[in-house]
C-alpha cells in the first residue's frame, strides 16, 4: 500500500475534520429529562435533524432554574455545533432575578417554536378538583400548603406568586430543578399543586384545575380561567431556539429554515397537538423583537414584585 507523504496526509486530515464535526451537534435543554421542555425537544429532534442533515444529540443540563444550561450554551462556540432550546425563564426572567454570566447579548435568536398556556394542575388522587378546594386547604394548613415550581423566577413560580397575592391566600413555595422533578414529587406525594405547561397533563394523566388564559381551552373545557375566578392573571410559557452569540447570518438563516420546516411538519404538529402543546413559529427577526420585548416586560414584573435576589 502506498503511503501519503506527511504533508499531504496532514492536509487531508484537516479537510476531513470539519466534516466530521458537523455530523453531530448538541441541543442543550436547560432542565432535566422528563420535563415539558425535554418532551418538546425530543419530539422535534428527529425532524430537525433531518432538516439540518445533521444528527442532533439532546443534552439535559439542568439546575438553578435553567441558568446552568443557559450559561453553558452562552459559552459555546458559534460554530453551528450547539443549539439551545429553552422556555422563557432562563433567557428572559432569570437575568433580572439575579446577575447571570449571560444576557441578551449572549445569544442569537433563531426561531420561536411554541407558546403554551399555563395551567394549574394536580394529581388526580390529591382530592383537589377546584380552586375553591385549593383555597380551603390552604386556609386549613395556615398558609403552608406547598406548591411546586420548576425553579425560582420561572413562570410556574411567578404565576403563583401573582395569584396568591391577588387572592390573599398565602401558600408555601417549593422550588425544584425542573418539571420532571415535580412529577416525581407528585408521585411521591410531596406536593400536590403545580402551574405549568399543559403538555404535562396529558403526558402524566393529571387533573387541570384552572388556566392562566384569556379564555377557556378547548382541550380542557371544564377548567375555568383565573379571570372567571376573579383574578386577572394571564401567563404563557413560550419556547424558542438560540445559537451562541456571534453566529453568522447565513448560519442563522439555515437553522431558521430548518426550524420552520420542522414546525410545519405534519408529524410534529400532530404530536404536539396530542399533548396539547400549541405551535407558535416566529422567524429569527420576529422572534428577536418579541424576545427583547418580553425581556423588558418581565424585568418590570420582577422589580414591581420585589423578586430580585442578592447577587
Amino acid at each position: 500500500m502506498r503511503l501519503l507523504p506527511g504533508a499531504a496526509l496532514a492536509a487531508l486530515l484537516m479537510l476531513a475534520a470539519p466534516a466530521r464535526a458537523q455530523m453531530q451537534m448538541q441541543m442543550i435543554i436547560p432542565f432535566p429529562a422528563g420535563g415539558a421542555t425535554d418532551i418538546l425537544g425530543r419530539l422535534i429532534q428527529p425532524e430537525l435533524s433531518a432538516a439540518l442533515g445533521t444528527q442532533i444529540v439532546v443534552r439535559n443540563v439542568g439546575g438553578a432554574s435553567g441558568t446552568i444550561g443557559a450559561t453553558e450554551a452562552a459559552r459555546a462556540r458559534a460554530d453551528g455545533n450547539t443549539l439551545f432550546l429553552t422556555p422563557i425563564g432562563p433567557v428572559t426572567i432569570q437575568p433580572h432575578m439575579r446577575r447571570q454570566p449571560y444576557g441578551l447579548e449572549s445569544f442569537t435568536p433563531v426561531c420561536q417554536v411554541t407558546d403554551s398556556p399555563v395551567i394549574m394542575m394536580t394529581p388526580k388522587a390529591s382530592g383537589l378538583r377546584t380552586w375553591a378546594d385549593v383555597t380551603a386547604r390552604a386556609r386549613a394548613e395556615g398558609g403552608n400548603l406547598p406548591y411546586a415550581s420548576s425553579g425560582i423566577g420561572t413562570i410556574p413560580h411567578i404565576s403563583m406568586v401573582a395569584l396568591t397575592r391577588s387572592a390573599g391566600t398565602p401558600m408555601l413555595h417549593v422550588p425544584f430543578r425542573g418539571s420532571g422533578d415535580v412529577i416525581l414529587a407528585f408521585q411521591q406525594g410531596t406536593v400536590a399543586l403545580f402551574s405549568d405547561q399543559s403538555i404535562l397533563i396529558r403526558q402524566y394523566d393529571l387533573h387541570a384545575i384552572a388556566t392562566f388564559t384569556e379564555a377557556r381551552l378547548s382541550d380542557f373545557p371544564d377548567a375555568p380561567t383565573m379571570r372567571e375566578l376573579g383574578h386577572d392573571q394571564v401567563f404563557s410559557i413560550w419556547s424558542g431556539m438560540y445559537l451562541p452569540a456571534g453566529a453568522p447570518a447565513e448560519m442563522v438563516a439555515r437553522f431558521d429554515t430548518a426550524c420552520r420546516r420542522t414546525m410545519e411538519n405534519p408529524a410534529v404538529r400532530d404530536g404536539l397537538a396530542r399533548i396539547a402543546q400549541p405551535v407558535r413559529y416566529r422567524n429569527a427577526v420576529d422572534f428577536g423583537a418579541f424576545w427583547r420585548s418580553e425581556y423588558t416586560k418581565f424585568g418590570r414584573i420582577v422589580e414591581e414584585n420585589g423578586m430580585r435576589t442578592a447577587d
